[in-house]
Parts: C-alpha cells; sequence; structure tokens
C-alpha cells in the first residue's frame, strides 16, 4: 500500500479508539446516573406509601371519633 493509505487508515483507527472510549465513558455515566434514578425513585415510592398510611390512618381515626360523638 501507499504510505499516504496507511496513513489515512492509521488515522481513522485512531479515531474509532478514541470514539470507543468516549462512548464507553458515556455509557458508564449514564449506568450511573439510570442508578442514582432507579435509587431515588424507590425512596419516593416508599415515602409516598408512608403518606398514604399516616393519611388513611387519619381517616381511620376521624371516623371513629365521629361515630363516638
Amino acid at each position: 500500500m501507499e504510505e499516504p493509505v496507511i496513513d489515512t487508515l492509521t488515522l481513522k483507527v485512531n479515531q474509532l479508539i478514541e470514539l470507543c472510549d468516549r462512548l464507553q465513558q458515556q455509557n458508564r455515566h449514564l449506568l450511573a446516573q439510570e442508578k442514582t434514578w432507579r435509587d431515588e425513585r424507590l425512596q419516593l415510592i416508599e415515602k409516598n406509601d408512608l403518606a398514604r398510611q399516616k393519611v388513611e390512618a387519619m381517616i381511620s381515626r376521624l371516623k371513629s371519633l365521629e361515630h363516638d360523638s
């Protein structure tokens, strides 16, 4: 092969390697971000369930007070 062709191929291969490295780094970042969001979602679900239980308990107490009156 001619020298310019080899240089061009070498350049393209190096660019592909750099692209793969950037994509791997981006993928790691996105996976970490997804884990954070999933953890946050679980915490919000737990808080929502706790709030629902408290509201249901208050409603029950109010109903029992209403019946006692």
